[in-house]
């Protein structure tokens, strides 16, 4: 008897993994090179391959492969200086939470500066080398062995035109768009020698008879979508690859993405960015271990502060407030107080120029940003992170939800003691719905494209933005 019967069929996978097999060889080659240079270089110093140095290797191929993945370095660039940048900011990342780790585990003592020193300068010297090779020969393999594909565009739209330059800069990719379709042959304004129109979509059949196309990518409006299910059938027998890509950068999206369930593509229009997984990881990492070295270096400011404000007025040192935080949930946000007690308004009153309230340190503490140190505590417990949008008091969040468009989605990742928008000079007083506005919006963006790399760059640059004459 056949036992046919008994085999499971799965569904086949609708996403799945395209990445290249120099993508492979390029992540294997960098990890093996930075391995062997450590050995290499322990062995000359130390003289043995002692158990600190492997268990530098360990957290170094763990974070690499996290860092890397999660910073895109083995996506493909049209150019060699970017895929050089993202390599180095990638490598810094990677030494910067080693050396963090290593000086809150106590251990830095253990390792030789200069073998650490030479090992992260080598090291990234033979990543680029790496990455160089690599480049040269896949740009030779493309270019003289590698057949171009002849490739046709189905839209009119951003989308259409954003995909069709794309394919055409990027080497990594074999297709070549000779021409462009649109749903009633209407003239694009980005049509050009290289990007022809060729005719309306119940003309693709002859187009790729008589172009011999072997790749079709459909990028219409979503309102046009339907057409999609007629081009199928029009292509239904013909040697041609059909791809959809679909038109969501019509839509406001915010930090979008693609994924599966049971075989079934889901897109993503609205998400917050970190839920679960190697990014969420790494921001809670940095966070803590941040926090953690900040609290412990600040420890003498923090006392003096504290010290001038229990003498110099009365009430509690620090001031504590109900905020607004990551999806809706309320927590108590520090600061150092900085104004003189006074009776509590049903409405929270912003602190505006010369205002009577502040003390003469709580003046100074505010316009340095001293007063929000205690937001240190606030990380370490997980109600905020060192980088987000700065979480407003409840009352303001209820005037400004109704004023301001996609305002509570700023609430989709957590708050932060800094963020995006902090260090383009919209922090302090928000006096007008403009000023709102031109915040939120920067705080979306911030959720749009955060990355590891993103919150490292805002880290730095919030130094030179704290003294600002917005902040009262």
């Amino acid at each position: 008897m056949s036992n046919i019967g008994a085999i499971e069929i799965r569904p086949k996978r609708l996403l799945r993994n395209h990445d290249t097999f120099n993508q492979w060889v390029q992540h294997i080659l960098n990890i093996t090179c930075v391995c062997a240079t450590l050995i290499l270089l322990t062995y000359s110093e130390v003289g043995e391959f002692t158990v600190p140095y492997r268990s530098l290797i360990a957290f170094t191929i763990l974070l690499m492969v996290m860092v890397y993945k999660s910073m895109g370095v083995y996506r493909r660039f049209d150019n060699l200086d970017g895929g050089i940048r993202l390599l180095c900011r990638a490598w810094g990342v990677v030494l910067i939470l080693l050396g963090a780790l290593s000086l809150i585990t106590g251990v830095s003592d253990i390792f030789l500066k200069n073998v650490i020193v030479e090992w992260g300068v080598l090291s990234i010297v033979f990543q680029i080398s790496i990455y160089f090779v690599t480049y040269k020969i896949h740009v030779w393999y493309s270019r003289r062995v590698q057949k171009r594909i002849p490739t046709l565009v189905v839209g009119a739209g951003a989308m259409a035109k954003h995909l069709a330059e794309r394919l055409n800069s990027n080497i990594w990719l074999p297709d070549e768009v000779v021409g462009v379709l649109t749903r009633n042959a209407v003239p694009i304004e980005w049509e050009t020698d290289k990007y022809k129109l060729l005719g309306n979509i119940d003309q693709i059949a002859d187009v790729v008879k008589r172009l011999g196309i072997r790749r079709v990518y459909v990028a219409l409006a979503f309102h046009n979508t339907e057409k999609l299910k007629d081009i199928q059938e029009h292509l239904k027998g013909m040697h041609v690859d059909l791809i959809w890509a679909p038109d969501i950068f019509s839509l406001n999206l915010l930090n979008h993405s693609v994924r599966e369930m049971a075989g079934v593509p889901l897109i993503n229009l609205n998400e917050t960015p970190l839920l679960a997984g190697g990014p969420a990881f790494l921001k809670y990492t940095l966070d803590k271990i941040v926090s953690v070295l900040a609290l412990v270096m600040l420890a003498p400011l923090l006392a003096v502060i504290a010290l001038i404000i229990k003498s110099t007025s009365k009430g509690p040192i620090i001031f504590k407030q109900i905020r607004d935080g990551w999806d809706g949930k309320q927590f108590y946000v520090y600061k150092f107080r900085s104004m003189y007690m006074h009776d509590d308004d049903e409405v929270v009153k912003q602190a505006t120029k010369g205002d009577s309230r502040i003390t003469p340190i709580g003046a100074f503490i505010r316009r340095t940003s001293i007063d929000e140190l205690p937001q240190l505590f606030n990380v370490l417990e997980g109600s905020m992170s060192l980088v987000g949008p700065r979480p407003h008091a409840v009352s303001h969040n209820q005037f400004y939800s109704s004023r301001v468009k996609e305002y509570l989605a700023r609430h989709r990742i957590k708050p932060g003691m800094t963020g995006l928008a902090q260090i383009n000079g919209l922090r302090g007083e928000t006096d007008t719905l403009e000023a709102m506005e031109a915040r939120v919006l920067m705080d979306l963006e911030y959720i749009k494209n955060w990355s590891l790399s993103l919150d490292l760059k805002i880290l730095l640059k919030t130094p030179l933005s704290l003294v600002s004459k917005n902040a009262y």
